[in-house]
């Protein structure tokens, strides 16, 4: 993953629980990285141990911190890094949505060497759509919670995100209806 993901994991323990809880949490992941580049590469091991160890450290599940992680990648990582992109995604929530399968495709012009999950949208309604993800990286579902929870705050429009297809219970790929 980009240094950018373990970046925004930094920002969000330190203005959430301090600069020693996140010490703390490298040590307990074995990093010794003393900053992240943003747009340098870094192994997923990496990621998935600082999750681990912010679960453990913070004694709260790991979905918990992944999705905490998604809201703040939308309201904080991705506004402050893709301003523009989020403006150019959509006025209302509804129209991000139904945009969002183009949203990676023009970070990955900025990001050559993204590997992102892919978003595809169905059944979409007035106040609905199902949100199918697909990605090569396993138990990031949560994660796609906060972000949905992430765009409700950031448009102003509450949201009720379901989990409607579980991968990791069998299914050839997450789903989620999110309503509003």
């Amino acid at each position: 993953m980009y240094g950018m993901v373990n970046k925004a994991i930094e920002e969000l323990v330190i203005s959430g629980y301090g600069e020693d809880i996140w010490e703390q949490i490298k040590l307990t992941a074995g990093v010794e990285e003393e900053v992240f580049v943003s747009t340098e590469g870094y192994p997923d091991a990496m990621t998935y141990a600082l999750v681990g160890a912010a679960s453990e450290v913070l004694k709260m599940p790991a979905s918990d911190v992944l999705e905490s992680f998604g809201k703040h990648w939308i309201l904080k990582t991705a506004q402050n890094g893709y301003g523009d992109m989020m403006a150019a995604g959509g006025k209302t929530l509804r129209e991000f949505l139904v945009n969002l399968p183009d949203f990676h495709s023009r970070v990955s012009m900025i990001l050559p060497h993204l590997a992102p999950p892919k978003f595809y949208i169905s059944d979409i309604e007035e106040k609905s759509v199902r949100i199918h993800y697909q990605s090569h990286r396993a138990g990031l579902s949560p994660f796609v919670v906060g972000l949905m929870k992430g765009l409700g705050e950031r448009f102003s429009t509450p949201v009720i995100v379901e989990h409607a297809a579980d991968k990791a219970a069998g299914a050839d790929h997450d789903e989620f209806v999110v309503r509003w």
